[in-house]
């Protein structure tokens, strides 16, 4: 049996950590007059701190000086950290733990791939950390998803080939990543913004023992397709 990778997206798969993105990118737009809507979070989505202030201030017509808007990303990871600090276990997203614990007991590896800087301190909050053989997050990457360089860095740190590999997503970016790796892209969340993904779930606890089983079987992600029917 091929030994298979599955790599996961944080923010929105395993946890919900977009509300507090939202809450502070929210308190940043309104501090500099700018009005921000959940549509327009959605688009922050899989996307680096520094583009994310970038979009907000293009959707405003502002400018900022360097100083500050090195300042504006610091008071909205500030605000980010004080609501990550207080996590647990509880915020654990409905379904996850039951993959992770059955892809482990088949002998398969699990990485993350998240444009977070705060990923390895998310997943200590929640009792996941044990459970990835790689951590690959904002710390480790120069280019942002849609960019496959976070999901080709995971599987080379799994030492497995990409198309050997599975990535749950919950943002377009990142199921443009993870296709222009080569990789099986799962979609996690809404169909209207997940449309490239090779299958869109509503969430985690869609996924059961039967369908990772298939995910292992499936050599390509043409295969894979050929399979995907058999969860509608």
């Amino acid at each position: 049996m091929t030994t298979k990778g599955f790599i996961f997206d944080l923010d929105g798969v395993i946890v919900d950590t977009a509300k507090y993105h939202f809450m502070a990118w929210n308190d940043l737009a309104n501090s500099l007059g700018i009005a921000f809507s959940e549509a327009q979070n959605e688009q922050l989505k899989g996307v680096s701190r520094v583009d994310s202030l970038k979009k907000i201030l293009d959707w405003g017509n502002i400018t900022l000086t360097d100083q500050e808007f090195a300042s504006r990303m610091t008071s909205k990871n500030q605000e980010y950290l004080s609501y990550i600090e207080q996590m647990n276990e509880s915020e654990i997203l409905p379904g996850v733990l039951n993959a992770l614990l059955y892809i482990q007991s088949k002998g398969h590896l699990i990485g993350l791939g998240s444009a977070s800087k705060n990923a390895r301190l998310i997943l200590e909050k929640v009792g996941l950390i044990s459970h990835f053989d790689c951590i690959i997050d904002g710390t480790d990457v120069t280019r942002a998803k849609p960019d496959p360089e976070v999901f080709l860095k995971a599987a080379g740190a799994l030492r497995l080939n990409p198309d050997h590999c599975i990535v749950f997503e919950d943002a377009a970016a990142g199921i443009q990543a993870a296709n222009a790796a080569n990789m099986i892209s799962i979609g996690i969340g809404n169909e209207e913004f997940l449309f490239e993904a090779d299958l869109v779930l509503s969430g985690m606890k869609e996924i059961d023992e039967s369908m990772i089983d298939t995910l292992v079987r499936s050599n390509s992600k043409s295969e894979f397709k050929k399979h995907k029917q058999l969860f509608k």
